[in-house]
């Protein structure tokens, strides 16, 4: 099936001299109301923010595309972290999984450093990026990095062509086998700094079918701060889907995501 995609042209990035980096550092922030991140991040300033809304109509279809498809090289996760940050629920990979081709820098893979989940209160406003200005429930980001231009994923942040999020949007229906081992655990996480070793992890089970993989595309950056650019946005069109009780915003003491952090209406 063809992908489809919305692209928008990348921007290179400075360096940040080593007093901002400092300055930055251990800084906290949350989404409370009236909190501005671009007084202490300045990357959140920056001209190609994210998340925005997608506007499926306007999104241009590059057949491109189609002569590299993207290829998600994933492996099962032996003894994965799942941590309670105070903001959100992380699954924390050590297996080297890695994420190529579409339209990433052909030769370049980048490597799935953790996924992520996003959620607000309601159903309503829960994912980050909106779609035709709908939000989902939640959304679930794989976050990945080049290794192929750097040694790190803190290396990585901030630097051209240096981060691909894959992004799912998340609906409310049957249960998702693939997570049982995330949502199971999450009663003895409940708290900002707590964290649980699973057995096993199998980040393929997040992905859509391979006949419904179609995508936008756009560049974009961080959700969270320090906001950097730089960041290869790939959108799964079609949702997975989680029950009720899998719901992850169950779990107590993150932060609603999506309460005061919306999304950029540019299409």
């Amino acid at each position: 099936m063809a992908d489809l995609s919305f692209i928008e042209d990348s921007v290179a990035f400075p360096e940040k001299e080593e007093d901002e980096e400092e300055e930055e550092e251990g800084v906290e922030w949350g989404y409370e109301e009236g909190v501005e991140w671009g007084l202490v991040f300045p990357d959140a300033n920056g001209e190609y923010q994210s998340p925005i809304n997608l506007n499926s109509r306007e999104a241009r279809y590059d057949p491109s595309l189609l002569d590299v498809r993207l290829s998600p090289n994933y492996v099962v996760c032996r003894d994965c972290e799942v941590a309670n940050d105070g903001h959100a629920i992380q699954v924390i990979l050590k297996s080297k999984s890695v994420l190529s081709g579409g339209p990433l820098p052909q030769g370049h893979e980048f490597e799935l450093y953790e996924v992520r989940f996003h959620w607000g209160r309601e159903n309503q406003r829960g994912s980050e990026h909106t779609v035709n200005f709908k939000a989902f429930p939640m959304e679930l980001h794989l976050i990945h990095w080049n290794s192929t231009l750097f040694g790190s994923i803190d290396e990585a942040v901030g630097k051209p062509r240096g981060i691909a999020i894959i992004a799912l949007f998340v609906q409310i229906g049957k249960e998702h086998v693939g997570l049982k081992a995330v949502t199971e655990i999450l009663q003895d996480i409940q708290y900002k700094g707590k964290s649980k070793t699973i057995p096993c992890f199998n980040p393929n089970t997040l992905l859509p079918d391979p006949l419904l993989r179609d995508y936008w595309v756009y560049e974009g950056s961080l959700t969270i701060p320090p906001c950097s650019e730089g960041v290869t946005w790939i959108l799964f069109r079609y949702p997975l889907t989680i029950s009720q009780l899998q719901d992850v915003r169950r779990t107590s003491g993150t932060t609603e995501i999506n309460e005061c952090q919306t999304s950029d209406p540019r299409n």
